[in-house]
């Protein structure tokens, strides 16, 4: 193995197990202080580490990845027709895999069980932190996974990694076995999409825009199930 690939693989060895291992104890090991600081902490790495793996490892000036290849219509259409498919599932199935009333709980419990609360939180969803998962996500894992594997492999890779978290995470709010299973296997299908995104585009920017607009549908119904 050469050195570029070495390295490709000890920073995608460093990051991906971090926010499966801060969710772990955030929910299951030591809620309260204890998991809030993992927690922390996992961020702190997850958001610290890719941006001095660029200055001091792979020696590269930062970036704000310019979309010079455009991709923003693609990333939006992507995102519009994802966006459906949840909602068309959540039709058909939310009434029956989906509690409102133990959502209410952990929205009161998460402080985002007015109407208010819930829109700051979901301006920082969209805003900020689906930004963050596409600069973590898009751009050093599947950066790293594709200098392992040949490209279709590191779209399945990256997005396996991106996955997991969510699922511990979904898994700890009590949600329904069969909803958990649904669940990743539509993070695991957006997390293909927006790393396909960045493979054809070289940017994070068409897949921000898409993960956005797929992050207002699912608030939208997060919104529908606490407020009515």
């Amino acid at each position: 193995m050469d050195s570029a690939r070495r390295r490709a693989l000890v920073g995608l060895l460093l990051i991906a197990p971090v926010p499966s291992l801060s969710v772990t104890v955030f929910a299951f090991v030591a809620p309260g202080p204890v998991g809030q600081v993992a927690w922390l902490i996992g961020k702190a790495i997850l958001y610290g580490l890719p941006a001095a793996w660029l200055l001091w490892v792979d020696r590269q000036p930062l970036s704000w990845s310019p979309p010079r290849r455009g991709g923003f219509g693609t990333g939006a259409l992507l995102g519009v027709v994802i966006s459906a498919a949840i909602w068309a599932l959540y039709l058909l199935v939310g009434d029956r895999w989906i509690e409102a009333d133990r959502l209410r709980e952990i929205g009161r419990a998460n402080g985002f069980a007015t109407p208010l609360a819930y829109l700051g939180i979901s301006a920082w969803v969209i805003v900020v932190n689906a930004l963050m998962e596409e600069y973590v996500y898009r751009w050093f894992v599947f950066t790293r996974c594709r200098a392992l594997v040949p490209p279709l492999a590191a779209v399945l890779l990256s997005a396996a990694v991106f996955t997991s978290h969510h699922t511990i995470l979904l898994a700890a709010y009590g949600v329904a076995a069969p909803l958990v299973v649904l669940a990743s296997a539509g993070v695991f299908v957006g997390g293909c999409v927006w790393s396909w995104c960045y493979h054809r585009f070289d940017s994070i920017w068409p897949g921000y825009v898409s993960h956005a607009v797929v992050d207002v549908a699912i608030l939208a119904i997060g919104w529908q199930l606490l407020f009515g």
